[in-house]
């Protein structure tokens, strides 16, 4: 019997770091002499830690040289990590934890996708690092989101073609990576804005009970 997996982002749907993100990267532009603000934080989500500190640089029109970028985004990074060693597990979202409950119950294996670099560090903080059968980070790729490197490796690690894959992601290059590793893609927030997904909840609360069972039947 063929049998279904899931593939969950970390920010936006494990825990919400992006607050923290936010911070860090603030005071890096504060730092540099511009504004950044949360809007401008919005254009982050999903997107690697090199890749962000570009478009920092872009919206505060500047240029650095490599070792100047080197030495911003360990600053950064250092920043981020004193906020999340104080993160516990009252920092997971609502309706995760029912989520993976009910994936146990159905026998449903999952693996964490995310482009955070800190994802070890984050699970295990809030307490869920083992009930992950495998995690692929920052570390773990070459490309970064939309790229599908990220849930292509996922789908190695639960042993499943890419279409038996289900993942839950908040932001638009997860959502477009999902759909170009050609796996049913959940979108996790305003559905305006991913809108390319092929489905939309606002949080995991909203998922209904007996979601899943239509996937395992479509692939028995």
């Amino acid at each position: 019997m063929k049998t279904i997996g899931v593939i969950f982002d970390l920010d936006g749907v494990i825990v919400d770091t992006a607050k923290y993100h936010f911070l860090a990267w603030k005071s890096l532009a504060d730092n540099l002499g511009f504004e950044f603000t949360e809007a401008h934080n919005e254009l982050l989500k999903g997107v690697s830690r090199v890749r962000s500190l570009e478009i920092l640089l872009d919206i505060g029109n500047l240029e650095l040289s490599e070792e100047k970028k080197q030495e911003y985004l360990i600053s950064k990074n250092e920043h981020y990590l004193k906020y999340i060693t104080q993160m516990g597990s009252e920092e997971i979202l609502p309706g995760v934890i029912s989520l993976l409950d009910n994936l146990d119950g159905l026998n449903i294996e999952y693996v964490l996708g995310s482009a955070s670099k800190n994802a070890p560090l984050i699970l295990k903080q809030v307490g869920l690092f083992d009930r992950f059968k495998g995690i692929v980070d920052g570390n773990s790729v070459s490309s970064a989101k939309p790229d599908p490197e990220v849930f292509l490796i996922g789908a190695q690690k639960l042993s499943l073609p890419p279409e038996n894959c289900i993942v839950f992601e908040d932001a638009i290059a997860g959502v477009e990576a999902a759909n170009r590793a050609n796996m049913t893609s959940i979108g996790i927030g305003d559905a305006e804005t991913l809108n390319e997904a092929d489905y939309n909840y606002n949080n995991l609360t909203e998922l209904p009970q007996n979601f899943f069972n239509m996937f395992l039947a479509e692939k028995v």
